[in-house]
Formats: structure tokens, sequence, C-alpha cells
């Protein structure tokens, strides 16, 4: 039987980070499932279908080949054979992630997916619904979370390091809508599983936030 840890949480609370660093530390595989969802925008942008035809997502989807590769301790994620790493977290792709991930067919793809992988290896896993429906069994679940002001802020500081122009408030307009969008869809939506432990990062820093998985999993 694998190891299994579930993270859970809105758009911008700091999982890929925080699940990265936690998983290298504790000896798991880090599986972020979003890079999934977003490898298929980007195939789906750069084809240029149309988002709101369902029939037409669902048929272009098949022509995308999405597999997880893990090169120097590193989630590699191969779109159609091609290294698409660094196209995953542009502006486009983020602000249209949640559109194409709440179409039924279009997670029934992505989620067995995912499930093969934690059933292969112990992993941690983060995304939008992974204790709630990929893995309901998971060894240890977590929702981690932050207020929308701080997850913006986080957000400004980090595009205007690599130079980009800016708003605050529309940074904070469009998490606030994506949340709406996550918690709000008819298939899986976001929302914190029963037996999940809250871990609210508003007031703590990076590394605390680390340290806190890390204890909450039991593991060192």
């Amino acid at each position: 039987m694998s190891y299994n840890v579930a993270v859970d949480g809105p758009a911008g609370a700091g999982k890929s980070t925080v699940v990265r660093a936690a998983a290298g530390r504790m000896g798991l595989v880090y599986v972020d499932t979003g890079a999934m969802y977003r490898a298929l925008t980007l195939f789906l942008l750069r084809e240029k279908v149309d988002l709101t035809d369902f029939d037409a997502v669902d048929q272009a989807s098949s022509r995308a080949d999405i597999t997880i590769r893990y090169e120097n301790g590193e989630q590699v994620v191969y779109l159609n054979g091609e290294n698409v790493n660094a196209y995953l977290r542009t502006e486009e792709v983020s602000n249209t992630t949640s559109v194409v991930s709440a179409q039924p067919r279009v997670r029934e793809k992505i989620v067995d997916l995912q499930k093969k992988l934690a059933a292969q290896c112990d992993c941690i896993m983060e995304g939008r619904d992974i204790g709630t429906c990929v893995l309901p069994e998971a060894d240890v679940k977590i929702y981690l979370t932050a207020s929308s002001l701080v997850r913006a802020k986080r957000r400004f500081v980090e595009l205007t390091a690599k130079g980009v122009v800016c708003d605050l408030k529309r940074i904070q307009e469009d998490i606030e809508e994506r949340d709406y969008r996550d918690m709000h869809r008819e298939i899986s939506p976001l929302v914190r599983a029963e037996d999940a432990i809250l871990l609210d990062t508003s007031d703590m820093s990076i590394e605390q936030v680390i340290e806190a998985v890390i204890a909450l999993c039991g593991r060192k």
C-alpha cells in the first residue's frame, strides 16, 4: 500500500511551493495535479478551441497526451512529448484553467491519471479536490488556505519581481473570481474534506508552513 498525503486549497495559497519542499524533505513524490489541468488548458488554447463548447473540448482533449515524469527530483509535465513546464503558469493559462477543469469529461481524464500515480508511489498530491475526490482514503489530508488579499499580495510580488506591470486590486479580483468558480462548479468543487486539517497560512512564512505540513504528516 502506498502512503498518500492530500493537500487542497484555493489558488495562490502557496500549495505548490510548500508541498514541493515538504515532499523533498519527507522523501515523498510530489504531484502537482494543477499542472496536468494547466497542460490540457495550454493545449486547448494553442488549438484555439472554444472552451464553452464541451463537445469540442472533449474531442480536442483526446489528442492531448499528458504524461508526468520525475527528472532530477522534479516533476516534468509532457504534452504530446514536449516539456511544457515553462508555459504552465502564464496569466492566460492560469486564468483559464478553472474554466477547463470544471468540465466533467476533462476531470474524468485527469483524475484517472492522478489515481494511477498515487497507487504507484508514496506521494504528496496537491490540488482542489484531492482529499474529497481523487484520494478520499489518503493517510493525511490538509486544507491549506490564506485570505484573498494575502494571496493577491504574494502574486503581485512574484509578478513584479519578473518585471510584469500589474495591479494588486485586479489580481485580488481575479483570485476571488477563480475561488468562486472552483467552489461552485458542479463536478468536484473546491471544499474542505470533513477530515482535512485546516492550515491558514495568512500570517506564516513559507518555512513555517513547510514545517507545519511535515509535522502534520508526522514525518521527518
